[in-house]
This record gives structure tokens, C-alpha cells and sequence, in this order.
């Protein structure tokens, strides 16, 4: 038993020293990261990268909207004359629409 506890002293101490884990306070909960919302082939970042590549401009706005059963994502994009646009990306496929 003295081992176990020896290990657990050990472990917390390396985690506190190295800024890694620490134990969690009588305070404190743990939030479960949001579920998405649905499960995409192609994420937001590969989205807005793709899109920022291809059209030349920076992604100044981003959201996720259903659009009839499809998930889209709705980028706004700035270009570098200042014009911006919005550009509508299918989550399932990555396709630009």
C-alpha cells in the first residue's frame, strides 16, 4: 500500500513541478468539451484554411449553420482590396457551394 501512495505523492508533485496535470480543487468540476454538431468529415480550421488559400483572403467571421439536413459552415472572407464575401463550405464533403 505504501508504494501506491509513494507513486501518487510522486506523480502529483512531477505534475505540479512540470505545470502538467495538477489535481482538480473541492471547488472545481469538469465540463465535458460541447459535442459537435454532427460529425464532420472536414472541420472549421481545414475549412477556413482551405478557403483562405484558395480565395487569397483572411477569414474575418465563421459559423456552423444546418442548411435543410446539412451542416455548412459560413466564412466571411476580407481580401487585401477590402472587399469582403461569404463563402459556404459543406462540412460533409468540403465542398465549396
Amino acid at each position: 500500500m505504501s508504494r501506491i501512495r509513494a507513486g501518487l505523492v510522486l506523480a502529483l508533485a512531477f505534475g505540479t513541478l512540470c505545470g502538467g496535470w495538477t489535481p482538480l480543487q473541492a471547488s472545481e468540476t469538469y465540463a465535458a468539451p460541447a459535442a459537435p454538431l454532427t460529425h464532420s468529415p472536414i472541420t472549421m480550421n481545414q475549412a477556413v484554411r482551405m478557403v483562405e488559400q484558395r480565395f487569397r483572403a483572411r477569414v474575418v467571421r465563421a459559423e456552423t449553420r444546418k442548411d435543410g439536413g446539412a451542416t455548412v459552415y459560413v466564412l466571411r472572407l476580407l481580401d487585401q482590396s477590402g472587399r469582403v464575401f461569404t463563402v459556404r463550405v459543406d462540412a460533409a464533403s468540403g465542398r465549396i457551394l
